[in-house]
């Protein structure tokens, strides 16, 4: 866990939600009232997000005592406790929204997540996230599809060079692309990772005659022709499946033999996870 990004993030989520105060509370509870609380699983799936919400419980207030029962990547079933937390009740419904919403979609990823994982058993084939996130929440859904099985792709812009269609047409061919990404690493002195996408069987031949990458990601590829292609490349780089795959059709694309497979839809449009945090 990045301390300092987590940190940063819980701070601005306190202040987006308090503003001037928690007017429904500081009307209707006394200072200084203690209670308690728990975390109940309202549906099967894999937890996610314990972690981040202690330090959400010690951010908000330190005094707060959390009892932990179940950790991230444990497989939950309905009516679990996660956890239970004692101390301000100010505090403790300050913090209910902010961990449950984190919670929720942490745990609602890494259960997607842990579903392909578990279909790809037998195979070669790795699961990648994609930059297809909420602004914002990158980092938390990320930590969600580690916590399910799955592989981080890059973390964005600058932890790899990932040249993709546009860039291909804006540089003027995938030659131009390669050398130039090639030499801007040799001038700047960075040592990152170069992944080129291939539309079709025709561009990916002019990738194996150039080389100098260390990925070919095949998008959009038929069954058929990513087979071909895999073939193609021959294990002289690492290949990466993406467009198109859905949890429904996962092993198909495996079955191919591609190294990674892509899949979007670990975080933009993935279900949450019920979970509630009651008052007992």
């Amino acid at each position: 866990m990045d301390k300092k990004l987590i940190d940063l993030f819980i701070k601005n989520a306190i202040a987006e939600d308090v503003g001037d105060g928690d007017h429904t509370s500081l009307s209707t509870i006394p200072q200084g009232t203690q209670g308690k609380a728990k975390l109940i699983v309202k549906e099967k799936g894999i937890l996610a997000g314990v972690e981040l919400a202690l330090e959400i419980f010690n951010q908000i207030d330190p005094s707060l005592k959390v009892e932990v029962f179940l950790k991230d990547g444990q497989e939950v079933n309905f009516g679990d406790i996660a956890f239970n937390v004692y101390g301000s009740t100010h505090a403790i419904l300050l913090a209910e929204r902010l961990v449950l919403n984190c919670m929720q979609r942490m745990s609602g990823i890494a259960t997607k997540t842990h579903r392909i994982v578990k279909a790809l058993e037998g195979y070669k084939t790795k699961v990648l996230d994609t930059r297809k996130t909420t602004p914002g929440l990158r980092y938390l859904e990320k930590w969600a599809v580690r916590i399910g099985g799955g592989v981080n792709h890059r973390i964005g812009l600058y932890d790899m060079i990932l040249i993709k269609d546009n860039h291909v047409d804006y540089a003027g061919g995938i030659a131009n692309a390669i050398n130039q990404a090639n030499a801007y690493l040799t001038d700047t002195g960075k040592q990152l990772q170069i992944e080129i996408e291939v539309r079709n069987i025709e561009e990916l031949q002019q990738v194996l005659t150039i080389g100098r990458v260390d990925r070919i990601m095949l998008d959009n590829f038929e069954l058929p022709l990513l087979k071909q292609a895999v073939e193609l490349i021959d294990g002289k780089f690492l290949t990466e499946a993406s467009g198109g795959i859905v949890e429904e059709n996962v092993t198909d694309y495996a079955a191919c033999g591609v190294d990674y497979i892509s899949m979007g839809a670990l975080t933009h449009s993935v279900k949450s996870l019920d979970l509630s945090l009651k008052a007992f």
